[in-house]
């Protein structure tokens, strides 16, 4: 017989042969875990999953604070935790960990300080070591504070200048005001002045195990690697807590705020509106109802302004969590002649997900969806480490991420629509649009629900 290619064998006299229908999704197997509360209060999570000779490593501590200095000093402290301590400085800390294929790196956001990092598995004790090193005696030198600080300073002038980090900030002020959640990048002026003692001091206070989480994921043997833990910090305590951020207040809906940006060519949309937790009952069918509207490429959202009327190139909607809530936000960036186009389709897809509800095959592509997507995002060892940290931070385990497919595939067309009723209903949202207001005002005006930036002369025409 002669040989036949792919395309040959996909076909027949008749045309394409169809695809055979996906079958049933595999039950997810619970790997070995051990998941433990240290004397510390430090949370320990240890899962076996030996697909290499690796191991990830995620530690997340609460760290709010409520001075308006606070990201500041935050910022410059995830910058230089690891850059030295009276034992090794920033280079022996570079050769150590280069030494077991490891690495080690800090954050912070406004709920958070998180350090990240992976080393061969059977470097684990040596990058404990050095974490440990740096939770109880990083030196916070006057030098590299300096070096940090002249960066962070230059770094916040040029992404202040950034579409979406304007968007971002005015987005998070129209959510939720003054409050702590909304400073996610501090101001040039406070950051030049913090000094290495202001360091010391916030660590001192902040950087504690009680309330925090350590997760690992490699080539380990789980309560092995918890005993190794508790002895490499045995030295990190603290007689109190870390600091948890403050209760954000529910999203009520508002008009859109345009925020004027001068000459600009584009328009960053940016819509939200308050959501359920994922330990809602309700998160199973909402997640799907998101899904449905703009929650990836196959969305109506998406469909419309992007494949149909080519008003963008990325439209999104998602979920964003916090520690005791979620609020879904739809972004979209558009030139700035679509603008009010693209936010009266947007309005129209909000309002046709609950009056032409979605059908059996809308619920379940975006049903298998994202099951296939939590199935891709765990499949890896650092993407298992990630999602953990992520869901062990607003109380879930692991046991709720192997459930989870089934919640999924549990959901009804029924409980999909009336999500996607209440949750979509418009008058829901509120938001921003970032973009010229000499050239936005008029159009948006006509369509209502957007409030105009005052008048200043020559900037706002009408």
């Amino acid at each position: 017989m002669p040989h036949r290619g792919a395309e040959q064998i996909g076909r027949t006299e008749l045309g394409p042969r169809p695809l055979p229908p996906l079958g049933p999704p595999r039950a997810p197997s619970a790997p070995p875990v051990v998941d433990t509360v240290l004397d510390s209060g430090l949370r320990v999570i240890a899962v076996r999953r030996p697909a290499v000779p690796m191991v990830e490593l995620r530690l997340e501590i609460p760290f709010g604070g409520t001075e308006r200095t606070h990201p500041a000093r935050a910022e410059l402290l995830a910058m230089t935790l690891l850059r030295g301590t009276p034992r090794r400085d920033r280079f022996a800390i570079d050769k150590a960990l280069a030494a077991v294929g490891g690495d080690l790196s800090a954050g912070v956001d406004p709920e958070h300080l998180s350090v990240s990092g992976l080393a061969l598995a059977s470097g684990l004790d040596v990058v404990l070591d050095v974490l440990a090193d740096a939770l109880t005696s990083a030196s916070y030198t006057a030098t590299e504070v300096d070096r940090e600080r002249d960066r962070l300073v230059e770094r916040l002038s040029v992404s202040r200048s950034t579409p979406r980090v304007i968007a971002r900030e005015a987005l998070q002020r129209r959510r939720y005001g003054d409050h702590p959640f909304a400073r996610e990048w501090p101001e040039a002026d406070d950051v030049a002045a913090v000094t290495a003692a202001a360091l010391h001091d916030l660590h001192r206070r902040s950087v504690v195990p009680g309330g925090a989480v350590l997760v690992l994921v490699g080539d380990i043997v789980p309560a092995g690697s918890v005993a190794a833990v508790a002895s490499a910090l045995a030295g990190w305590r603290s007689d109190h807590p870390a600091t948890e951020l403050a209760l954000l207040p529910e999203l009520t809906g508002a008009d859109l705020q345009l925020v004027h940006r001068e000459s600009a060519v584009q328009s960053q949309l940016r819509l939200s509106a308050q959501a359920v937790p994922r330990n809602h009952e309700r998160y199973p069918a909402l997640q799907v109802a998101n899904l449905v509207f703009g929650g990836y490429f196959s969305s109506r959202w998406v469909e419309n302004i992007r494949e149909d009327k080519g008003y963008t190139y990325s439209a999104h909607c998602g979920f964003e969590f916090t520690r005791h809530g979620a609020t879904l936000i739809a972004t979209a960036d558009t030139a700035s002649e679509v603008t009010a186009v693209a936010l009266l389709e947007t309005r129209y897809e909000l309002g046709r997900i609950a009056v032409v509800a979605p059908d059996e095959s809308e619920v379940d592509n975006a049903r298998q969806y994202a099951i296939g997507s939590l199935t891709i995002a765990t499949a890896s060892q650092r993407g298992l480490a990630g999602r953990l940290a992520t869901l062990a931070t607003v109380g879930l385990d692991l046991d709720w991420l192997l459930t989870h497919p089934g919640r999924l595939q549990a959901v009804t067309t029924g409980q999909v629509v009336e999500a996607a009723t209440e949750f979509f209903a418009p008058p829901r949202f509120t938001g921003v649009i970032v973009g010229d207001a000499k050239r936005l005002a008029d159009p948006l005006a006509a369509l209502g629900g957007v409030e105009l930036p005052p008048p200043r002369h020559g900037d706002i025409s009408g």
